[in-house]
């Protein structure tokens, strides 16, 4: 949307003003009605009161108006390349649906014959994975049948990666000439896949940078050699503005390092590509690719070469997003994931498996119903959906530019600091990457374990007569296409129930904790309902014996048999009956009594030995529960 000029509509009094100033008095007025207070003692304005903040600090407001109109960013293909990187994209066929080969133990002609079916049906774009049971010198066979003109092609190949690259260069001279040949294009090009310096820091094998480098001096324009892969910080923890900061500043170091041997800007800037991590915060995600290419194309105008500065971005759906409890769940976040991924202008999308986040030995589908999903999830989003029939179709939305804007202002930012610290590599081995991740880690862990951030089928809604995987799978973290540092957004709560699962297989009953719920149903359902919600998200059974009085909770407890229980209730029913309930369950030796709600409900007198209510560290809390019931589970039964 272009930026127009000042009118009537846009001054402080004008009708634009009224208008917010309309929709900010209503808003108050339903916010003040819901706290049952005036608008008078509301702590805020109603856009402060629904604004909400992400873990890399932006502030995302309610609303946003043409006040928040900005600057037309340009058109796809052209500088500053914010619309999309490639003027020729065949809006028929959208982004390229890359998939993934060779993360399995399978021989080269059965993965060979594995890529041409999944060709045949849909997909548009390779991304091979070299080493332990594929080698370079598989690749003739693993592309046996390929076009390689039409075809991109990205390698994974670890410590291989200079034998595996120069096989594909070989494989590309001896393959034969096209009946009608196409010029390459940026949905065509080839990628060495080499992360020397992401991979750095993840721990993942990797190539010689300078090996490395000699090669990519040499690489002909058709093949880009530097993958620098943003998922090597994403999925160990990094926000959204860390991530893009990370993997600018390793680009920019590739960029030097290349000019450093005679390889002019532009062409330097040709042999760099992007992996960025796709999330399930579709507006996040659609903003980050957008906000990358921006930050790019400010690197290649400060170089000289403004026209070289299309960043080519490849979209994988983020492996720390995806749990192992209730995984079918994950076929929803990866479709978010890769429909922000294809919206924000991704050149190559790549759906990772929904059971991506279990290891393979653990697994209850195969991998080719896992493979078929990924991939016809995206073939929904393009065929059926014809979401790449438009380029860049979030373009002008008040919202989605504001928060490119911010979100690139902010990684520019830190990109500065580093920098200033002297540039990627001096912060990598100074430990500062490996210091911030670790914080934005640590506030996303603390947000989860709240539940702020709501992980459905574990820290909500959680099915916990879903079939155990088998005891310590959330400690494991080898999976295919993971990191040493992969850090699961769940995993505190997969460990809980872990722990649950050991606990039924060893005593043939989960943990659990009596619910005393006092007067009628309707009084006290909502908060039976939270805490079996909140205990089931830590592998804790709830037992409900249904409205009790006082003199029945003795009753309840034998039948129970468990050492905790806690009181639901409403407000009015914990001052009218809550000290005879709780007299009458401590009378019957159990060791913890805890109250749902608020503590400030609790009249005064005897309390209670703790709260479930909105707003604990649930980890912690279920963390203790548990203890103390194996503790005493085991007490008893020796």
């Amino acid at each position: 949307m272009s930026q127009t000029t000042a009118s009537t509509s846009d001054r402080p009094d004008g009708p634009l003003a009224e208008a917010y100033q309309s929709w900010s008095d209503a808003a108050a007025a339903v916010l003040a009605k819901s706290r049952r207070s005036t608008v008078e003692e509301l702590p805020g304005t109603a856009e402060e009161l629904l604004s909400t903040d992400t873990i890399d600090g932006l502030r995302i407001r309610p609303l946003y108006t043409r006040k928040d109109e900005t600057a037309e960013p340009g058109l796809p293909g052209s500088f500053p390349f914010v619309r999309g990187a490639d003027p020729d994209r065949d809006v028929a066929m959208g982004w390229r649906v890359t998939e993934r080969f060779g993360d399995d133990t399978a021989n080269a002609a059965e993965v060979n014959g594995s890529i041409l079916e999944a060709l045949a049906n849909g997909t548009s774009g390779l991304w091979l994975r070299i080493g332990d049971a594929l080698g370079a010198d598989d690749l003739a066979t693993l592309l046996d049948g390929v076009y390689l003109d039409l075809i991109p092609v990205t390698l994974d190949a670890g410590a291989d990666g200079i034998a595996a690259a120069r096989a594909l260069l070989a494989l590309r001279e001896k393959a034969g000439a096209a009946p009608q040949a196409a010029a390459p294009t940026a949905a065509t090009v080839t990628s060495f896949g080499f992360s020397p310096l992401t991979a750095a820091f993840s721990g993942r094998p990797t190539v010689d940078v300078a090996e490395a480098t000699a090669l990519a001096a040499q690489a002909p324009s058709s093949v880009r050699s530097f993958r620098v892969d943003g998922t090597d910080f994403a999925t160990a923890g990094a926000d959204n503005g860390l991530e893009l900061a990370l993997i600018v500043a390793a680009a920019v170091t590739h960029l030097r390092d290349l000019t450093a041997v005679g390889v002019s800007a532009a062409d330097a800037l040709r042999q760099i590509t992007f992996a960025v991590s796709a999330g399930d915060d579709q507006f996040a995600t659609i903003a980050k690719f957008r906000a990358l290419r921006k930050l790019w194309a400010r690197v290649a105008e400060v170089v000289g070469a403004p026209d070289a500065g299309a960043a080519l971005t490849h979209g994988v759906t983020d492996l720390s997003m995806q749990s192992q409890r209730d995984p079918w769940v994950n076929m929803l976040r990866t479709t978010i994931a890769a429909f922000g991924a294809g919206v924000g202008g991704a050149d190559q999308v790549t759906v990772l498996g929904f059971d991506a986040a279990i290891p393979a030995d653990r697994r209850t589908s195969s991998a080719t119903f896992s493979r078929r999903i990924a991939r016809n999830t995206q073939l929904l989003l393009l065929e059926e959906s014809n979401i790449g029939r438009v380029l860049d179709p979030a373009g002008g939305s008040w919202f989605v530019e504001t928060l490119t804007e911010e979100m690139a202002a902010n990684a520019w930012a830190v990109f500065g600091e580093i920098e200033t610290a002297g540039g990627y590599r001096a912060v990598l081995d100074s430990g500062w990457i490996a210091d911030q991740v670790s914080a934005t880690l640590a506030r996303r862990d603390d947000s989860v374990a709240h539940r702020r951030i709501a992980v459905t089928g574990l820290n909500e809604f959680p099915n916990l007569d879903e079939k155990p995987l088998g005891t310590d799978v959330a400690d494991i973290d080898d999976v295919p296409g993971g990191s040493p540092r992969l850090a699961r957004v769940g995993r505190a709560f997969e460990e809980l129930r872990d722990r649950s699962d050991a606990a039924l297989a060893e005593t043939g009953r989960r943990p659990s904790v009596l619910l005393l719920p006092l007067g009628p149903v309707a009084e006290h359902n909502g908060r039976t309902t939270f805490v079996a919600n909140l205990l089931a998200s830590g592998g804790i059974s709830a037992i409900n014996p249904g409205p009790l009085t006082p003199d029945a909770i003795a009753d309840a407890v034998r039948d129970g048999d468990t050492p905790i229980a806690v009181l639901c209730a409403s407000k009015q029913r914990y001052a009218d009956d809550g000290a005879a309930a709780l007299a009458a369950a401590r009378a019957t030796g159990l060791s913890t009594v805890l109250m749902a709600g608020p503590d400030k409900e609790w009249p005064d007198g005897e309390k209670p030995d703790g709260s479930l209510r909105i707003g604990i560290d649930a980890v912690t809390t279920l963390r203790e529960l548990l203890d103390q019931l194996t503790h005493e589970s085991a007490g008893a039964s020796s």
